[in-house]
């Protein structure tokens, strides 16, 4: 039986600059660091978000970039801050969807890799309970 999510794994190029992403970003802390041992493919880098095991190893970057993307939460009141953050790193952004209100509100960002990231203010029970009031136009 599954019994939550074990860890995310992203390939990059460049461990320091992703390092530098998971700090300023998502204020992540390092765990771990292969350095000159190796026990897995390639040099590889581990650290959590709040309680989430994120991975990176060294690769090449994905050769374009899509719509499949990560999503973490965050208070309605930080977004300004993680806005900021994500400015303030240089990164490409993506601009939001369309939203119905009540939705929640979200940053969309890519790394140096095309692996796209949201920042998002609302909850699946939010957007639920929003999604079953029907097609409502947002003002």
């Amino acid at each position: 039986m599954i019994q939550c999510l074990s860890h995310m794994t992203f390939i990059v190029r460049d461990l320091d600059r992703m390092t530098a992403i998971l700090e300023g970003i998502f204020d992540a802390r390092e765990v771990y660091a292969s350095d000159a041992g190796q026990f897995s493919l390639s040099r590889e880098k581990f650290f959590l978000i709040g309680d989430i095991w994120i991975a990176i190893m060294e690769g090449e970057k994905l050769p374009e970039r899509s719509y499949n993307h990560v999503a973490f939460k965050i208070g309605d009141a930080d977004f300004d801050r993680y806005a900021e953050r994500v400015a303030k790193l240089g990164l490409d952004t993506h601009p939001p969807r369309p939203r119905v209100e009540g939705e929640g509100r979200s940053i969309y960002f890519y790394d140096d890799d095309n692996h796209m990231f949201e920042l998002h203010t609302g909850t699946l029970d939010e957007r639920l309970k929003r999604y079953a009031k029907g097609l409502e136009v947002a003002s």
